[in-house]
């Protein structure tokens, strides 16, 4: 498909005479009279490769044009603009440039420098386009491959606990949610998900007779699981990616109150992201089968969440968590 470019110029010869050059070399041309007429034809048209844009004109002239245009333009890159002007002061191309403009172009035109200087800025668009792309198509492969080892590493996680069946992907999900619901962008819930994937990779050091104990665990048992925060933490801080992992998996057993562990950080000392996860966490642990007892009673862990507020858990998304309960209708927040 040929490329596509717009003159804008209130002078018709320019406008012919640019059209003639520019379709010499196999160019889509179309012409324009004014900046109000180019701002309204591309609010129904698709965008041109290139505007070639008069800086003198009636009414709007094309600093004024090209602001206005820059102003309503929603794609994630610019329509290349080349300046066409008589006017070859340094602060008309310094006002220019600083507009966006890519070039300015002489007028009257010399023919081979309008077409090699149009056909070198679409050239070189194209070539930012691709580019551009390219970097978000690898971009979007490296995040799914990271995405798929940290999934990979919870499953490891969850696996080594005979009691546990998906409570790193419930507590990821149900922690997304709550910052969902909170105002967390989707990128921001995203990164809070992979927290919550990895929140207990720590336990990946603790020995399989105690992860899986079917009876009480000791005071000095229990004591070498709350090392899984510290352990888990000390193992995602190798992970140069997203070093935001680590919050999820240190702090996530702080409390509100400062009595929880590793630190006995309290309130919003605790990172945002650890206090959202502490609450999926406890939710999901009361929704899910251990060995001494079956998932409590939907009924049971709101009571729990509710009694909660403002000692073990951040009294707002405990709030949340407790909606999300209300509105559970048929109880699919548990192991199943």
């Amino acid at each position: 498909m040929a490329d596509w470019v717009i003159v804008v110029d209130d002078d018709v010869t320019n406008l012919k005479m640019a059209g003639h050059i520019l379709s010499k070399k196999g160019m889509r041309v179309s012409a324009l009279k004014s900046g109000r007429a180019l701002l309204d034809f591309l609010g129904v048209n698709d965008a041109p490769d290139l505007i070639l844009l008069d800086i003198k004109m009636p009414e709007m002239d094309g600093f004024e044009t090209l602001k206005k245009l820059r102003e309503t333009e929603t794609g994630k890159s610019n329509i290349p603009v080349i300046f066409l002007t008589a006017d070859e002061s340094e602060s008309s191309e310094m006002t220019g440039l600083s507009l966006g403009a890519m070039d300015f172009i002489k007028k009257p035109f010399v023919p081979d420098v309008l077409a090699l200087r149009v056909r070198h800025i679409i050239d070189l668009s194209h070539l930012q386009q691709d580019l551009s792309r390219e970097v978000e198509k690898k971009t979007r492969e490296n995040e799914n491959l990271f995405i798929n080892l940290v999934a990979s590493l919870a499953d490891a996680i969850d696996a080594k606990d005979t009691y546990t069946n998906g409570h790193s992907g419930r507590v990821a999900a149900y922690a997304k949610e709550i910052a969902r619901r909170f105002g967390y962008s989707p990128a921001d819930a995203r990164d809070i998900y992979m927290m919550g994937l990895v929140h207990d990779v720590g336990k990946i050091g603790v020995p399989d007779a105690i992860i899986n104990k079917p009876a009480k665990l000791t005071e000095p048992e229990y004591d070498v699981i709350k090392t899984h925060t510290v352990m888990g933490a000390k193992i995602l801080n190798n992970i140069n990616e997203m070093p935001e992992l680590v919050t999820g998996a240190r702090w996530h057993h702080e409390r509100y109150d400062g009595r929880g562990y590793p630190d006995g950080l309290r309130g919003t000392d605790i990172p945002e992201q650890a206090r959202i996860i502490a609450v999926a966490d406890a939710y999901d642990a009361m929704t899910s089968r251990r060995s001494y007892r079956d998932r409590l009673p939907q009924s049971t862990a709101r009571e729990e969440l509710v009694n909660g507020r403002g000692t073990q858990f951040d009294p707002v998304f405990a709030d949340i968590m407790i909606a999300m309960i209300d509105e559970d209708y048929e109880y699919r927040m548990c192991e199943n």
